[in-house]
C-alpha cells in the first residue's frame, strides 16, 4: 500500500468488541499521502555554506619534503626515451621538448650509466695497455674519478650558468632568468647521453681512434648545448652572451679532455 501513496491506516470499527468482523472496506480508512506533492513547503538548502578547501595547503611543496623532489621524477619511460633520442638527433629546441616539465630522472640515470661505462671501458683500456707478466689489478680509483667528474660537471656547471644568467638578467626583469635551474640540469644531463656510445667504443689500443671518438662526442654535445642555450643567453648584452657561450664550450671541452686522458690515455 505504500507504493500507492498511503501513509496512515485508521481503524474505524464502530462495533466495539466485535473481533470476528473482517470487512476491511468498512473497518479501514486510507488517507492519501502528500509525499509526492511538489507544492509542499520544503526547507531550501543553504547555498551560502561551502566546505573549507584544503587544495591550497596540499599544493605547497617544501624543500625538506619528499614531494618537493618527487615532482622532478614524475616522468615515464617513453618520455625519457624520447628526450634521449632528441638529444642524440636534435630536430627541435630541447626546451620545447621539455615543455615546461623538466625532469631529473633521465639525467641521473644517464650520468650513472656514463660513470659505470667509463669505469668498465677504462679498465679494459688499461688491461690492453698493461704488460701481462703479472696479475692485473683493478684500479677502482677510475670509478671514484668517473663519479666525481660526471656528477660534478652535471651538477655544478648548470648551477654556475643559471646563476650568471640571473645575475646578468636574461629574464623579463632584472635579476631573473628565462630558464629554470631544473631545466639547466635537464639540458646538461641529457647532453651526456652521447658519452655512452663514445665510452663503449673508446677502449681501443689505437690512440688516434680514441681521439676521434672523444672529439665526435665533444662536438655533438657542444653543438646540442650551444644550440639550446643560445636563445637564452642571447637575451643578455652581446658581449656577455659571447663570453657565456665561450665559457660553456670551454667547460665542455674540459670534460672531454678529462675523459680522454683519465680513461683512454
Amino acid at each position: 500500500m505504500a507504493n500507492r501513496g498511503y501513509d496512515v491506516v485508521v481503524d474505524v470499527d464502530d462495533h466495539e468488541g466485535d473481533l470476528g468482523h473482517t470487512d476491511l472496506q468498512e473497518d479501514l480508512e486510507f488517507h492519501s499521502s502528500n509525499f509526492n506533492d511538489t507544492n509542499s513547503s520544503k526547507i531550501p538548502p543553504d547555498s551560502t555554506f561551502q566546505p573549507p578547501s584544503s587544495s591550497s595547503g596540499s599544493s605547497k611543496r617544501f624543500l625538506w619534503t619528499l614531494s618537493f623532489y618527487a615532482q622532478f621524477f614524475a616522468v615515464d619511460t617513453s618520455h625519457v626515451l624520447h628526450r634521449c633520442f632528441s638529444a642524440l638527433v636534435p630536430r627541435r629546441p630541447f626546451l620545447d621538448i621539455l615543455d615546461g616539465n623538466p625532469d631529473l630522472y633521465g639525467p641521473f640515470w644517464i650520468a650513472t650509466t656514463v660513470v659505470f661505462i667509463l669505469f668498465l671501458t677504462g679498465t679494459i683500456s688499461q688491461y690492453l695497455a698493461s704488460h701481462h707478466d703479472h696479475a692485473f689489478v683493478y684500479n677502482f680509483k677510475l670509478l671514484s674519478g668517473a663519479a666525481g667528474l660526471v656528477y660534478g660537471y652535471t651538477a655544478i656547471v648548470p648551477v654556475a650558468l643559471w646563476g650568471l644568467l640571473k645575475w646578468f638578467g636574461s629574464g623579463n626583469a632584472p635579476g631573473e632568468s628565462n630558464i629554470s635551474l631544473v631545466e639547466c640540469w635537464a639540458l646538461y644531463g641529457y647532453a651526456n647521453i652521447i658519452w655512452i656510445p663514445v665510452a663503449l667504443i673508446s677502449w681501443s689500443p689505437i690512440s688516434i681512434l680514441n681521439y676521434v671518438f672523444v672529439a665526435v662526442g665533444f662536438a655533438v654535445s657542444a653543438v646540442f648545448l650551444t644550440r639550446n642555450l643560445w636563445p637564452v643567453v642571447s637575451v643578455t648584452e652581446a658581449k656577455i652572451s659571447r663570453i657565456l657561450v665561450i665559457g660553456v664550450v670551454a667547460a665542455h671541452a674540459g670534460l672531454a679532455i678529462a675523459i680522454k686522458f683519465l680513461f683512454f690515455a
